[in-house]
């Protein structure tokens, strides 16, 4: 791809190419306590602009159902937040400093560039609809999710369901005017949380099962090294079992899990193990025994799950695991989307006495990067060596075109073997 040492913009263009969005990163950190801000630059065609509005906004969905199954006007989809902004003319009750990547474009790209923001703040909590433009666009809530997909299956087509935020920009006089696909930008991206940088205590449970007709106990500890591990990470479960009873553990089983609350019009939780062991570990009557045991929770050997969480991904890009939802105020009822959280499960089974398990937490995510302003999570990224396929997506290096200090990067299409590219490429 030659040199690219310089700012790297994403940059998307409408079919007709009319209407250009140039950003400079896809990912954006929730931190808690305040997420990145949403800004970018918007380039316009001027005689193709006229005397209409220049508009851009920001939406999150999460889309439910298969999207051939939208009929009769009914839609498995539901806008949990969207935000205005009016980019031309401005509006003198929306302005905002701009960022320095803001003025640098703004300068290259000439008179008819236009910035855009939608600020990004823990202060509104409320799940609300934006279409105010005489106002300053209201903070995106702290408690909207992060993006996240469910894994489709084999026979699903159309879009996967999950959490997603879409950046739309177009020209119309007013924004309930009705767009065409062509004559507009529409451009995935991702809120994303890191892990922390302080871990919590290490994870330990222990349990004691007491039998019918006997007086003695059989006691289980389990334990991780650690509360929280990176995506790719073994995970190493401590097992220890102290049998006073008259009973005999035949098996020892070991499993991840992960939970994903879906909290839409109700909540509910689904689990889905992605990672096993089943070993024929025996303790006997009046004995002791204590072992660990390795598992790795990967993607890769959990593709055929349909509705395992994914980590939301911008089209055609692997992905991972859905990292572990980290939620400031867990007594909020108002969240919605999808949380994801792991748990270890260590299982005893027992002759003629039932199963004896205990449940361990933990947090599986990214580790925070050195640099934030990095476009995607490092591991994202895959490394030359990796196993994961590379070739899921391209950069034509015909994309690349560097002027003073920028790298103008356009989102490639998927190039694969019997595949042809959408006419309407959502990425």
């Amino acid at each position: 791809m030659g040199d690219k040492a310089g700012t790297r913009v994403f940059k998307k263009s409408s079919p007709n190419g009319k209407v250009t969005v140039y950003l400079g990163k896809r990912d954006f950190v929730d931190h808690l306590d305040h997420v990145d801000p949403v800004d970018g630059v918007i380039l316009v065609d001027a005689d193709y602009l006229k005397d209409r509005k220049v508009f851009v906004t920001l939406t999150c969905a999460f889309r439910y159902g298969r999207e051939d199954l939208d009929v009769l006007g009914l839609s498995f989809r539901k806008d949990l937040y969207i935000s205005t902004f009016q980019a031309f003319p401005p509006v003198p009750e929306e302005s905002k400093p701009n960022s320095r990547l803001q003025d640098r474009l703004l300068k290259k790209l000439g008179p008819h560039a236009h910035p855009f923001h939608f600020t990004v703040s823990a202060a509104n909590s409320a799940h609300t609809q934006t279409l105010l433009l005489n106002t300053p666009p209201l903070a995106i809530p702290q408690n909207l999710p992060c993006s996240v997909t469910l894994q489709p299956g084999p026979e699903d087509t159309g879009k996967a369901c999950g959490v997603d935020f879409e950046i739309r920009a177009f020209c119309a006089k007013s924004v309930e005017e009705k767009i065409h696909k062509r004559n507009s930008v529409r451009l995935v991206i991702r809120k994303v949380q890191y892990a922390p940088e302080k871990p919590g205590p290490q994870p330990m449970v222990e349990t004691t099962r007491s039998f019918l007709m006997s007086d003695r106990s059989l006691h289980l500890e389990a334990s991780l090294d650690k509360e929280i591990y990176y995506h790719g990470e073994p995970i190493s479960v401590n097992v220890h079992v102290t049998n006073n009873s008259t009973k005999t553990v035949k098996k020892v089983k070991i499993s991840v899990r992960q939970y994903a609350d879906i909290c839409l019009f109700s909540t509910a939780q689904y689990k889905c193990p992605v990672a096993q062991i089943e070993a024929d570990d025996q303790v006997s009557a009046s004995s002791t025994f204590c072992k660990v045991y390795t598992l790795t929770p990967t993607l890769n050997n959990n593709r055929e799950k349909r509705g395992l969480a994914l980590d939301g991904k911008l089209k055609h890009e692997d992905t991972n695991l859905a990292s572990s939802t980290i939620v400031k105020d867990a007594s909020n009822k108002e969240i919605l989307g999808v949380l994801v959280s792991y748990r270890v499960k260590v299982k005893l089974v027992v002759s003629r006495g039932g199963d004896v398990a205990v449940e361990l937490p933990f947090v599986l995510m990214h580790p925070k990067p050195a640099d934030l302003s990095a476009s995607r999570p490092a591991s994202a990224v895959p490394e030359v060596d990796c196993p994961i396929d590379t070739n899921l997506i391209e950069f034509d290096t015909n994309c690349f075109t560097q002027d003073d200090d920028f790298v103008f990067e356009d989102f490639a299409r998927l190039r694969l073997k019997g595949m042809t590219d959408d006419k309407d490429e959502d990425c």
